[in-house]
């Protein structure tokens, strides 16, 4: 079966003023679909290098990484957005939410870019909210919502393109533990129940020790690589 995303010997390097610094050496990573994995490192560890890499929001400096199976080498960055749109899901430590925008619009935002009708967008923006416990809360604003709520409007957004992975960048970093747990149970709940791959950034092991798989991360290379 054709892995979700697969990095082979990956590295990147960044240059800035005739300095070059590596984030990452030679990473080789599959993850397949439904899976559920935590990458695990310090701060500069480059996890969310990686991160970054396997949601095609950066493309390696060298090595081969693959999502679905297509090189992101070549793909142009029309394709490789559009490869993003439909493939993955992302939710990150901010939220990242428009401050002014209604939660079913925040939601429906990434299928404006791809030219889905507006009435279908909501529809699919009501589901996706609904989901996620918040289909009582379509108007509010997220200055109008709780932490937690403005990160399972989050996972909303991710879900509403069905993707078959959402990478979450250090999902519970802003949130108490009771609300980070609960998101937890989310996201748990959405792969288990409907097949999407998980892959999520932390520095906190009790988060990290609720995915099947710890992939620990330091100095840019994979340490070890474990499952449950």
């Amino acid at each position: 079966m054709t892995p979700a995303l697969e990095a082979v010997d990956v590295t990147r390097t960044y240059r800035s003023d005739g300095v070059s610094v590596t984030a990452l050496h030679g990473v080789g990573l599959r993850i397949e679909e439904g899976e559920f994995a935590a990458i695990v490192g310090p701060s500069g560890s480059g996890k969310s290098t990686l991160m970054h890499l396997l949601g095609c929001l950066d493309r390696p400096t060298g090595g081969t990484l693959r999502v679905a199976g297509r090189d992101v080498a070549a793909l142009s960055d029309a394709e490789l957005a559009d490869l993003r749109n439909r493939r993955v899901g992302f939710v990150f430590q901010s939220f990242q939410l428009l401050p002014r925008t209604s939660a079913r619009d925040n939601v429906a935002l990434p299928l404006v870019y791809r030219g889905v009708p507006r009435a279908e967008r909501r529809r699919r923006a009501v589901e996706a909210l609904s989901m996620v416990g918040l289909g009582h809360r379509l108007d509010h604003r997220p200055s109008q919502l709780s932490g937690g709520e403005q990160q399972r409007v989050a996972i909303a957004r991710a879900l509403v393109g069905e993707p078959r992975v959402v990478l979450a960048d250090e999902p519970t970093g802003n949130l108490d533990t009771r609300t980070g747990h609960e998101v937890m149970d989310l996201l748990e709940h959405l792969n288990a129940e409907h097949g999407v791959a998980v892959v999520l950034v932390t520095h906190e092991p009790d988060i990290a020790g609720r995915a099947r798989r710890r992939i620990h991360i330091r100095d840019g290379r994979i340490e070890r690589d474990e499952r449950a």
